[in-house]
């Protein structure tokens, strides 16, 4: 596995998705525990709902803050998904960001690490 650049160091790991805009905790945890996980240098997972997928992360800054700019591809209820999406560490150690589902919904998340 390749070295984690000291930028990406405060993403890396599993953070657990607790509230994302317009659905409920039941909806999120649908299939499994709703989540978003960094490992490496630019690789990740995502799961929240019926939708499951792998993550291609580059790490930068947005509004002076270390952000992860998110493009994932995957599967939604078996058919196949992609979008984009962002996440920055916000307040009190929590993660805040926001999800496009292509030719979907467009939802803010908050996660927090677990």
């Amino acid at each position: 596995m390749a070295k984690v650049p000291g930028f990406a160091k405060a993403f890396v790991g599993r953070w657990r998705i607790v509230k994302m805009d317009v659905w409920d905790s039941d909806s999120l945890d649908l299939i499994e525990e709703a989540h978003l996980t960094f490992q490496g240098k630019s690789d990740g997972k995502i799961a929240f709902g019926a939708l499951k997928g792998f993550l291609d992360v580059r790490y930068g800054t947005r509004e002076g803050s270390a952000c992860a700019e998110l493009l994932w591809e995957g599967h939604d209820e078996n058919d196949p998904s992609c979008s984009r999406g962002w996440a920055m560490i916000g307040t009190a150690g929590r993660l805040v960001g926001h999800f496009y589902i292509h030719n979907g919904d467009d939802l803010g998340f908050v996660c927090e690490r677990g």
